[in-house]
């Protein structure tokens, strides 16, 4: 049974980024209610939050092909001591942060010991195992989407859900401003400037660097000036970049430490698929998207997939409000013609951000997290309880 005067709260996040969103629910939830004591699983963003971690996600998001048999048994040794502890009735309640294979799994436990499941970000149900509904309906508590399309498909499923914006509202802020950033990098503000981010992994650097630093070549040629940024991410050791630009004729600098701002005052953004191009959206910066997957990949991702669209702006967008080049369409050519349609046309790139300009209303007013904080205080009954 769960307690209902216990302070203590379980919050697990099993990736990096579930870790980034737990650390501000945390201080926004601990800003309201200092009372709170929370304990799971996170990493430094959690920690740094005031979070008592019980085990840390290093050793929790490395679910690959090569990983998986000795992975799985650390998730079995913690899933055992968080039902462990689920069952003794300490907890008040517990925040689970996407991380679907695990968390649904302890969701189950929390409903067997009547341990309120506040379930944050959900599992992407919309593109495969639409099936997972059916279990979020059985045993999660209250669903808190940040996608706005999400909120419907739950509410279809019976699934007692809330949408209240998505947390990069809040998060997403370049450190100064666009005319700030442009001096600080030694950049000329009557010159187009072209943001290359090529991603954090060190696959996508080996498959989308080369073919990025040849579009910039055939942009620089096509408008005879134009300058390069290139954003290193901490996961990446810059020397390993410095390398592969070689003697850069292209003048490419390399930026660490601050994508947003890299991203804020860029006209035109050539950009691996992720989340981070809906960041790039929040400042409504007209990019093209790139990605290679193994032919085996793309070929099971048809059949197994419901999306049209891979990069997630155009996925909350519902539309391909910019550009999107996969595999084969992967080219300097093609990348560079993308990118040329709005460096070279004012009015195209005035279209294109006014329709992300769209994008970025339909995620939220600012003060997100601290609205989901709220409404989670109010799922565990803290609203009517001594501050």
């Amino acid at each position: 049974m769960a307690n209902s005067d216990s302070d203590q709260i379980l919050i697990v996040a099993g990736e990096a980024s579930g870790d980034l969103h737990g650390g501000h629910l945390v201080r926004a939830l601990k800003a309201q209610y200092p009372q709170l004591q929370f304990e799971g699983v996170g990493g430094k963003h959690m920690q740094e939050a005031g979070v008592s971690t019980l085990y840390d996600i290093s050793r929790m998001g490395g679910m690959g092909l090569f990983e998986f048999v000795s992975g799985l048994w650390h998730h079995i040794e913690v899933y055992r001591k968080l039902s462990r502890e689920i069952a003794k009735g300490k907890y008040r309640a517990a925040i689970l942060i996407n991380y679907p294979f695990f968390n649904l799994k302890l969701a189950k436990v929390c409903k067997q010991w009547d341990c309120p499941a506040l379930f944050y970000i959900s599992p992407q149900v919309w593109a495969s195992r639409k099936g997972r509904v059916n279990t979020i309906r059985e045993t999660v508590s209250k669903m808190y989407v940040i996608l706005p399309f999400e909120e419907e498909i739950f509410r279809e499923a019976r699934v007692d859900v809330e949408y209240l914006g998505h947390p990069f509202i809040d998060i997403v802020q370049p450190q100064v401003s666009r005319e700030q950033a442009l001096q600080d990098f030694g950049l000329d503000p009557a010159v187009k400037t072209v943001g290359l981010l090529p991603g954090s992994r060190m696959s996508e650097i080996n498959y989308l660097l080369g073919d990025m630093v040849g579009a910039a070549g055939i942009i620089q040629k096509e408008l005879g000036q134009c300058q390069f940024l290139l954003p290193v991410a901490d996961s990446i050791d810059p020397e390993i970049i410095r390398q592969r630009l070689g003697d850069n004729p292209l003048n490419i600098k390399m930026v660490t430490g601050r994508n947003y701002d890299v991203m804020n005052c860029s006209d035109a953004l050539i950009m691996a698929s992720g989340s981070s191009t809906l960041e790039a959206g929040l400042f409504t910066v007209p990019m093209v998207i790139i990605y290679r997957v193994h032919p085996l990949t793309y070929f099971l991702a048809k059949f197994l997939t419901n999306i049209t669209h891979f990069g997630l702006i155009n996925i909350v967008a519902e539309d391909e409000v910019v550009p999107e080049l996969l595999n084969e369409q992967v080219t300097p050519e093609r990348i560079a013609a993308e990118a040329l349609k709005v460096l070279k046309d004012p009015e195209q790139a005035r279209a294109v951000r006014n329709r992300l300009q769209k994008v970025r209303a339909s995620l939220g007013a600012p003060g997100v997290v601290d609205r989901i904080a709220r409404s989670m205080a109010d799922s565990m009954n803290l609203s009517s309880s001594s501050q």
